[in-house]
């Protein structure tokens, strides 16, 4: 049995879906879901990872677990440790972060699962093309999108493509002790998104260029400032690794990932 935690989002959502259309017996976890979330068959477990009292009855029966963890969990002081203690002997496949590889953000996740798990896998995504939903209402008020680093592209990754190659590696074998770094299969900046966008609703997008502190005081409104910098770092000043195209992707699905503009296309409703 496979426990998805996150079942909700943009990864999680697809990830049970498609688990349960290969016919796996799985347990759908979030803080806020019902069965009418899910697909028919699939188990749905109310829970909060932050609290331990409970954990084990979230992951008992399950043999495999594929873990996220928010900004929200790290907020509430959720302890990792105690939920990888939680699964068991499960198999964790853990969604982690390139900013991890990189040396943006603190490893103590990975630390945690590699120590206590019987068998790991760490998927890194890059960032993901889903971010652009920020933009939805200045682009369905006034066709616009504001953003700082026009110019600076990096190789966004459709969450789909995580959810499939999560679900690839749930199920399959070999993975044990991998890390897998997820990309988009081209660099694309945000203007080029802007446009893309536009060409997904059929009419133009405007980009309009934020500078750094125009930026900065927008993300403060709703980020911490260790975040904040740490997401400005990357969008405008990327190390080579992170405007690297990883071909982890294209290995564990046998095609390449979905470009930013296939996922706008897919997405333009939300846009409209």
């Amino acid at each position: 049995m496979i426990v998805v935690t996150g079942a909700t989002g943009n990864v999680g959502r697809r990830l049970v879906e498609t688990l349960a259309a290969e016919g796996e017996e799985v347990t759908a976890v979030s803080r806020r879901i019902s069965p009418a979330d899910v697909p028919a068959g699939v188990w749905t477990v109310q829970a909060d990872l932050a609290k331990a009292d409970g954990l084990k009855e979230v992951f008992a029966g399950a043999d495999r677990v594929f873990l996220l963890t928010s900004g929200e969990f790290m907020a509430a002081g959720g302890d990792v440790a105690e939920v990888v203690a939680a699964a068991g002997e499960a198999a964790i496949v853990l969604l982690s972060s390139q900013g991890v590889g990189s040396g943006r953000h603190a490893s103590v996740f990975e630390e945690a699962v590699k120590a206590s798990s019987p068998e790991w896998t760490v998927l890194r995504p890059g960032g993901f093309a889903s971010n652009a939903f920020q933009w939805a209402p200045a682009i369905r008020d006034d066709r616009v999108v504001a953003a700082p680093f026009g110019d600076v592209a990096l190789p966004v990754i459709d969450p789909a493509d995580i959810a499939d190659v999560a679900a690839a590696v749930l199920r399959g074998s070999g993975h044990h002790g991998r890390t897998y770094v997820l990309t988009g299969p081209e660099p694309v900046s945000p203007r080029q998104q802007a446009a893309a966008l536009g060409d997904a609703l059929g009419e133009p997008v405007r980009f309009a260029e934020l500078s750094e502190d125009e930026a900065r005081a927008a993300m403060s409104e709703f980020m911490p400032p260790v975040v904040v910098e740490a997401t400005l770092a990357i969008l405008g000043r990327p190390t080579e690794d992170e405007r690297r195209v990883s071909p982890d992707v294209e290995r564990l699905l046998g095609r390449p990932g979905r470009t930013f503009a296939e996922w706008a296309a897919r997405n333009a409703a939300a846009f409209k």
